[in-house]
């Protein structure tokens, strides 16, 4: 009987994987601390029981203070978090594992509360109408500031510090968060970017800030470490609307990065039903493996059999899994074995404490 294809060996440019499974980038608010830095008790712990996927790529790691719209997430930007991430690496890696950090600015996706009352920064001053999760509980957004060419150079940087960080940290590679409504994408989209200037107006002026973040990041590590998230067909949520050049500055995007050398893009396929969005591409994985040349991982409601599938058919060389991983540490073998997926409790996503992060039974490993 041939081995599942999600079970096959990968080599994701120089990095050589034992499996096609990958975890997910998941927002999980334990940084419960003054320096929001990883915990070797809590961070460490977690990333380790799960470290047999072939590649673990962590929560959104804010790049500066700027960054930040959510409670409790931890950082990569402080001395204290570099430490703290180091403990998590080196967990991982005892445990023959992989794993990149993703590195994250929400833009507009946040709330005065982070910002000492002042507003967020995004490309244009075009509220959301979405909701933050601060210190108080989920509160409405507000409109943002727009940025001046000044602060968007200043993001550049971050996410090239950011990026630089990481290495010091330990970490196999970088996940630079270009997606699910947040600064980047706002970038990309017309329906939230309405700038007149070099980063606004034409597909290329609003793309520009992401090569820009790549060739910047290069500077500090090698580009075969670097991959990226985009969620081309996201409608609806995070406030993200589209409009008909989304996806063309999407295939725009991806084809450019065959000029570059990357780990890996990462797509979502969509979060909503967008069968009848005359804008839309409902199949994201086919649409563009055409058009990509190098590693593509896909994710968004697959389960083992779905995994198994789109790499078989060739629409995807690895698949990300979300959810499955939050109560199943073990979700590799439990492919492997046939055993049984344990549910997971929304409840507790994104509190403090063990509950719900460190407590799921580890069924299928010897």
């Amino acid at each position: 009987m041939s081995k599942q294809p999600l079970l096959t060996e990968y080599n994701l440019n120089g990095l050589k994987l034992p499996n096609r499974v990958v975890m997910a980038p998941m927002t999980r608010s334990r940084a419960d601390n003054a320096e929001n830095a990883p915990r070797e008790d809590y961070e460490a712990e977690y990333y380790a029981l799960r470290a047999s996927a072939g590649l673990i790529i962590s929560e959104g790691s804010p790049i500066s203070d700027e960054a930040i719209g959510y409670v409790n997430v931890p950082g990569i930007y402080k001395p204290a978090q570099i430490e703290g991430w180091k403990k998590v690496t080196e967990k991982v890696h005892e445990k023959n594992g992989r794993i990149f950090i993703q590195l994250w600015h929400v833009g507009r996706m946040s709330h005065p509360d982070f910002h000492n009352g002042e507003k967020p920064l995004a490309p244009s001053a075009i509220n959301p109408n979405a909701k933050s999760y601060t210190p108080e509980g989920f509160k409405d957004t507000v409109t943002p500031k727009e940025m001046t060419i000044a602060e968007i150079k200043q993001t550049i940087d971050d996410f090239k510090n950011g990026a630089k960080n990481a290495m010091e940290a330990g970490f196999d590679g970088i996940e630079i968060h270009s997606s699910n409504g947040y600064l980047l994408h706002q970038f990309f989209n017309g329906t939230s970017n309405t700038r007149t200037d070099e980063y606004g107006g034409s597909i290329e002026n609003r793309a520009k800030i992401l090569f820009e973040v790549i060739d910047a990041i290069k500077e500090v590590m090698p580009e075969q470490k670097i991959g990226l998230r985009l969620n081309p067909s996201l409608d609806g949520p995070f406030g993200m609307t589209m409009d008909e050049e989304t996806i063309p500055t999407f295939d725009y995007i991806v084809n450019k990065l065959n000029e570059y050398d990357l780990a890996y893009v990462h797509l979502s396929e969509p979060f909503t039903d967008v069968s009848d969005n005359k804008f839309a591409v409902s199949e994201i994985a086919k649409h563009y493996r055409p058009l990509y040349n190098g590693t593509l991982i896909i994710n968004a409601g697959f389960d083992q059999e779905k995994g198994n599938k789109v790499i078989e058919e060739g629409n995807a060389d690895l698949v990300a899994y979300g959810k499955p991983y939050i109560s199943n540490p073990d979700l590799v073998e439990r492919f492997e074995k046939g055993v049984a997926l344990t549910d997971w409790d929304e409840n507790t996503f994104y509190v403090p404490g063990k509950k719900g992060y460190l407590d799921y039974p580890v069924k299928a490993r010897d």
